[in-house]
């Protein structure tokens, strides 16, 4: 059994603590907005039922004809109060109590209506089965009194019933709402509490309505929040990811570069002793040695140029720019290897004066050595003849492209995927530093080199710089 523990993925885990978290702080929000909502709506409607049966009872009082005896319609609703014990006429208090529960009755969706005195005694119901009957431990009714202000609430159909005074003229069909408005006496006092249970479908409607918009806008605000933070860790993952790459890829770097210097170093006294002793024995003029001298000095001259490029690469980059004319640099890179290439009878397509002028971000001695890089890969691409192009794009954006190609022998996809890596060579006499070196300093400039090729068709690299501002 494998006891080795698995690495921590911090995207997984991040997905799944973010997806908890944005899916929690939906519902909560979504449950505090929808509360909200709707308490602010059963307040509106309770102010709006409030004001009405408060405006009914003023309006009935004036029309009551009770002459200048100063009292209130709340105070005179109570039927255990006869109109002697209130000094009034029995037919204007008796018009009063009916017209008021009239327009109670009438109220437009309602499902129940009843007054009740403090005590809790049914004075009216618009259920006549509920009139005189007396609920005193009612809850309501008792915080109606003692807060000497309206109180409502909303409720689901299931729970209709649920009160012992709620037996509505018809059942609600969804949800349905319950007011106690208090009515009050002429020393303010509350005197009489009017109970109005409605169903009052433009509100309900509005209600379902504001659920689903403010639910659909949790959901809508988690997804773009869990999306924007996935998004956030997938990209800073892949960062780190690509600067651990980079990380490994410095240390492998200076490594081979200490020890590439080590190396060179090390051969450089060797080899120039070397050449100098085959050198000396030609001038003695042995004919049976002479070959043998003369492949001495051409290996030691290999060798020593695998030393300058082993101290090439484990040199540092410079980080000085200074704005180079590009098609200058081409010209002179060209004019360098102008006998290799009458040599292989290669082809060259390039026209100085058709190439813009612009200058480019780089390094005299550096953009001198990755151009030689580039073309001396092409030139020895093509050992029995080919075409050689060298052609300079118009800039755009900031950039300016060098696209060199060759009609050599190509490379292979793995070939491809190879080719930046340091001492990585498809030459037989090659170190494989040269197009690692190259890369190197493009990403130095500020610019990048990309390479496409085919077998048997050729090669090309496209080197983009970033123009050089002009002063």
């Amino acid at each position: 059994m494998d006891g080795s523990r698995k690495p921590f993925n911090l995207r997984r885990w991040f997905s799944i603590v973010s997806l908890l978290v944005t899916g929690g702080a939906a519902i909560v929000s979504g449950a505090i907005l929808s509360h909200f909502f709707v308490s602010e709506a059963i307040k509106r409607d309770v102010m709006l039922t409030t004001r009405f049966i408060q405006s009914i009872a003023d309006i009935e009082l004036r029309h009551g004809h009770f002459g200048l005896v100063h009292i209130s319609l709340g105070g005179i609703l109570d039927n255990r109060m006869s109109a002697e014990d209130l000094g009034l006429e029995e037919e204007n208090l008796s018009r009063a109590r009916q017209e008021f529960f009239d327009h109670l009755a009438n109220m437009p969706e309602l499902l129940l209506a009843t007054v009740f005195s403090p005590d809790g005694h049914v004075i009216w119901s618009a259920n006549p089965l509920l009139i005189g009957k007396s609920f005193p431990n009612h809850r309501d009714l008792q915080e109606v009194a003692e807060r000497k202000e309206s109180v409502a609430g909303g409720h689901f159909k299931s729970t209709a019933g649920s009160k012992v005074e709620q037996q509505f003229l018809r059942l609600p069909e969804d949800i349905y709402i319950e007011n106690y408005v208090p009515l009050f006496d002429r020393e303010g006092k509350v005197a009489s509490i009017v109970e109005i249970y409605k169903e009052p479908r433009d509100l309900i409607h509005s209600l379902k309505r504001g659920y689903l918009l403010i639910w659909l806008a949790a959901l809508l605000s988690a997804v773009a929040i869990y999306v924007c933070l996935h998004w956030i860790i997938v990209r800073a993952a892949r960062q780190i990811d690509a600067q651990q790459r980079e990380i490994v890829d410095n240390k492998t770097l200076v490594a081979l570069g200490e020890m590439s210097s080590a190396v060179a170093h090390g051969l450089r006294n060797p080899l120039a002793s070397i050449r100098s002793s085959a050198e000396v024995a030609l001038e003695i003029g042995d004919p049976a040695t002479a070959k043998n001298l003369n492949d001495i000095v051409t290996q030691v001259d290999r060798l020593s140029k695998w030393v300058r490029e082993l101290l090439q690469f484990s040199k540092p980059i410079s980080d000085e720019r200074e704005a180079v004319k590009i098609d200058m640099a081409l010209d002179n890179a060209l004019s360098t290897y102008e006998v290799q290439i009458r040599r292989a009878g290669i082809e060259v397509d390039w026209t100085p004066d058709a190439a813009p002028a612009v200058e480019v971000q780089a390094n005299g001695s550096l953009l001198e050595q990755v151009l030689n890089s580039v073309l001396s890969n092409a030139i020895e691409a093509m050992p029995r003849g080919g075409r050689l192009g060298v052609r300079v794009e118009p800039p755009a954006r900031g950039d300016v492209t060098v696209k060199i190609s060759d009609t050599g022998c190509g490379m292979s996809e793995k070939q491809l995927e190879m080719v930046f890596k340091p001492f990585y060579t498809t030459k037989r006499n090659g170190l494989g530093v040269g197009l690692a070196l190259v890369q190197r300093i493009m990403e130095r400039f500020g610019g990048t080199v990309v390479l496409e090729s085919r077998e048997q068709a050729g090669t090309t690299v496209s080197l983009t710089f970033k123009v050089a501002e002009q002063e």
